[in-house]
């Protein structure tokens, strides 16, 4: 549609369905109207910026000294706020933070540095690869070869099938050789190295969505299993390295030198922060946020971490100020991707029963023009993991088709799209969705029946690379997605009646519109042979999971729903009955 000059427009999706969201810069409405005024005066987008600069100085694998490190500053920034650490607390403190430890079963990781060159016929070294300018090339878990490092005969191996490796690592004799392969390192490194006695892997799987074409030096980070015994190595290979390899070979047999030089911490201990805001009123009921630490880039996720620990600080300074009161408690977890999320759950029942909703927070801050990712909402199991059509896409991570008995229906998807909205309106920000993948820290909660969703950005053709560094990093990004994730947090940990039945208008509203939609792409696919039995079905299961939704809408008012939100309830859900059995019957005359 056109609109007038004085008018402007923000790219979004409502119900997973593209739309445009018009805003003339007026006043906010709706159920988080006031947190997001609150919020937006006080969330830096420049302090969010600085942890991810801090925390993309270092190779973060759990135990190493980048990881404490990261986890070290994220204390000290909650300290700053007005966190209390646990032990030093009083009953009365509602801000507390505490660092978990527990032992690792194998060293803790951390890549020094490591080379790999062509040895001429002189001697003279050809540089293919240095760990300087290419930090993910040596796979995690790899052993320093010995002082001056390794010189070895480089054999390529193919193979279509595992029995067709074999065959062909014993047809190359590798023993004592370095082997190159097309594939994941990981599926190779053992029947190459362990079985067959290669020196070390070199490895290049550089997926399509990367462009390694025109991206010809990133390399995405891989891992092997810790081996002590054969203390050897593996690398991946960057799509510019391995075809200087391949030419190289080409030409005739190749020697290659390597040095790898890493740094192994046994006994080794992981760390991760829990900070909290306890609730005024109901504690035991919770909002629990989780970024993960470790991972070598700045995206993914030290943005993820940057935006949490901006929102914990924002929302301390809140509560101490007497502007927000949070009557459920605001939980806020740095650690080890899922590992940490999951322990919080599954730790104590107790504590897991509380448990009312969770997000995650994962390579939040993109700057989209250089990484051609988009702010994206994973949503919980919905149709749309099923039948995957309209403005509905899986992201190029990718998603398998799910079963109608694995659906969750929840409001939180929409509650929580509608906060990002919130944020959009008045700004460039662009919002969609994807139906629900999984792989991440939101997965835990899905798993343990707890509403879990995930803020990232994709496809992001720096994606576990040694691209994904601070210049890819966008102040503005990190700060829209922080505040949208915190206003979400504000405004369901302290909703009160009119709260409750704000979200059940704005749940219905989706409802209405995600059915309207269902019925125009049946009605076409019908019209162009599809089968309506089929189409009905499709309809139907909407109308289904988005009554079931509503009616979970009994756990957003603080202490129990009133009788005028159960009512509100009862009317949102006769009135998506009602609009399915009109598409349905709309369909058929059709």
């Amino acid at each position: 549609m056109r609109l007038s000059l004085r008018q402007f427009l923000v790219s979004a999706t409502v119900a997973g369905m593209c739309v445009t969201v018009v805003s003339s810069g007026a006043a906010q409405s709706g159920p988080a109207a006031k947190h997001l005024e609150l919020v937006r005066a006080r969330f830096s987008g420049p302090k969010a910026y600085e942890t991810v600069a801090y925390l993309d100085r270092f190779v973060r694998w759990p135990g190493n000294a980048g990881f404490d490190s990261s986890i070290a500053h994220v204390a000290a920034r909650l300290s700053a706020a007005g966190y209390i650490e646990q032990t030093a607390a009083k009953p009365t403190d509602r801000l507390t933070y505490r660092i978990e430890r527990y032992p690792m079963a194998t060293p803790a990781w951390e890549p020094r540095d490591a080379t790999v060159a062509i040895v001429g016929a002189s001697g003279q070294l050809t540089p293919v690869l240095a760990f300087a300018t290419n930090r993910n090339m040596l796979a995690q878990n790899s052993f320093s070869t010995p002082g001056g490092g390794v010189d070895a005969e480089l054999v390529r191996i193919t193979a279509a099938s595992p029995a067709a490796l074999v065959s062909a690592l014993d047809a190359a004799n590798v023993r004592g050789k370095i082997v190159m392969i097309d594939g994941g390192l990981g599926s190779v490194f053992n029947q190459a190295v362990v079985k067959s006695g290669a020196l070390g892997v070199l490895a290049y799987a550089m997926p399509a969505y990367t462009q390694p074409e025109k991206h010809r030096t990133s390399i995405q980070f891989s891992g092997i299993r810790y081996d002590s015994t054969h203390k050897s190595w593996g690398m991946t290979l960057s799509y510019a390295a391995h075809e200087q390899l391949i030419a190289a070979l080409a030409a005739g047999p190749v020697k290659l030198h390597v040095t790898t030089k890493v740094r192994f911490t046994a006994p080794a201990t992981e760390l991760t922060v829990v900070a909290e805001i306890r609730g005024s009123t109901a504690p035991d009921e919770r909002f629990v946020y989780s970024a993960h630490v470790q991972e070598p880039g700045a995206n993914d996720n030290a943005t993820g971490v940057g935006a949490l620990t901006e929102m914990a600080r924002v929302a301390a300074d809140l509560v101490q100020h007497g502007l927000e009161d949070p009557k459920r408690t605001l939980t806020f977890i740095w650690g080890l991707e899922i590992t940490s999320t999951r322990r919080f759950i599954t730790q104590d029942n107790a504590r897991a029963n509380g448990i009312r909703w969770g997000m995650s927070l994962d390579m939040v801050g993109e700057d989209t023009k250089k990484t051609g990712g988009t702010f994206l909402i994973e949503k919980m199991p919905d149709p749309s993991a099923i039948w995957t059509r309209g403005e509905d896409h899986h992201t190029e991570w990718g998603g398998s088709v799910m079963t109608e008995a694995q659906m969750f229906p929840h409001y939180y998807n929409d509650f929580i799209l509608n906060r990002c909205l919130d944020q959009a309106k008045g700004t460039s920000w662009i919002v969609k969705t994807n139906p629900y993948e999984g792989g991440s820290d939101h997965t835990p909660f899905i798993a343990a029946k707890k509403p879990g969703l995930l803020l990232w950005h994709f496809t992001d053709v720096y994606y576990h690379t040694d691209g994904d560094r601070i210049d890819k990093v966008s102040v503005d990004e990190l700060r829209n997605s922080g505040i949208a994730a915190l206003i979400s947090g504000l405004t369901i940990t302290t909703a009160d009646g009119a709260t409750a039945r704000g979200i059940i208008a704005e749940v219905e509203r989706a409802a209405m519109t995600r059915l309207e939609t269902e019925r125009a792409l049946s009605a076409d696919l019908v019209s162009r042979g599809g089968d309506p039995a089929t189409e009905i079905h499709i309809i139907k299961t909407w109308g289904n999971w988005y009554r079931d939704a509503l009616k979970t809408a009994e756990d957003i008012e603080v202490g129990g729903s009133s009788a005028e939100t159960r009512a509100a309830i009862t009317a949102a859900v006769g009135q998506v009955h009602a609009a399915t059995q009109k598409a349905v019957k709309s369909l058929k005359l059709e």
